[in-house]
């Protein structure tokens, strides 16, 4: 099954990535940041198999309370990465997790949804209580300090970066908006591409249960 759900999707996802950068082709790129060289690889790494995918991670919830991955010992955790200020990918992926929630109906007290945010400096606690309890209030936002953040998210393959549009200060973030699978012992399993509906998810979901 795990191998499966890596492989099903990879059409979908190449189309995803290659619109994402496209859409993005006349932006400069923000010093320091990755270049979209490696949104590829990273995909490459992800869909191999063979490259090591998540691992242990600590990070700050909307409390300030320090939150590991081990704290979910014992439940199937689903794992996004977005930020507040995304447009649409992010609220609409944010949404099929919340509707997952409630197709999985009593089983749902098995499963601890995650949000890990990319923009730390604008996403502040009082933001993301917000933003995540628009969704579901059992959805569980993490943050850190920016190279904290890029680690965990490097971990998973997932990539991201600061783009500012031409003759303007603000920028958004450019990322892949995939979904994790991780098992009860936070072993990750496979990822769901973008705009998996909350009944695909539920089905794949119970298989882990």
């Amino acid at each position: 099954m795990t191998h499966r759900l890596r492989i099903v999707p990879v059409a979908l996802v190449a189309v995803y990535l290659i619109g994402a950068l496209l859409l993005a082709g006349s932006n400069a790129d923000a010093a320091g940041e990755p270049q979209r060289g490696d949104a590829a690889r990273m995909m490459r790494d992800l869909m191999s198999g063979t490259a090591a995918v998540g691992g242990p991670f600590t990070l700050t919830d909307v409390d300030g309370r320090r939150r590991s991955l081990a704290d979910f010992r014992g439940k199937v955790v689903i794992l996004y990465f977005g930020y507040t200020f995304c447009p649409d990918v992010c609220p609409t992926n944010l949404v099929s997790i919340a509707h997952l929630m409630q197709v999985l109906g009593p089983d749902s007290a098995k499963v601890q949804p995650l949000f890990v945010t990319l923009d730390p400096r604008r996403d502040t606690a009082e933001v993301l209580r917000e933003y995540v309890a628009a969704f579901d209030s059992r959805l569980v936002a993490l943050s850190g300090s920016e190279i904290q953040v890029r680690r965990v998210a490097t971990s998973y393959k997932l990539y991201f970066r600061k783009v500012y549009p031409q003759k303007s200060s603000t920028y958004f973030i450019e990322h892949a908006s995939l979904t994790y699978l991780l098992d009860q012992e936070g072993r990750y399993v496979a990822f769901f591409p973008p705009g998996t509906t909350g009944e695909r998810m539920a089905v794949l979901v119970r298989e882990r249960l």
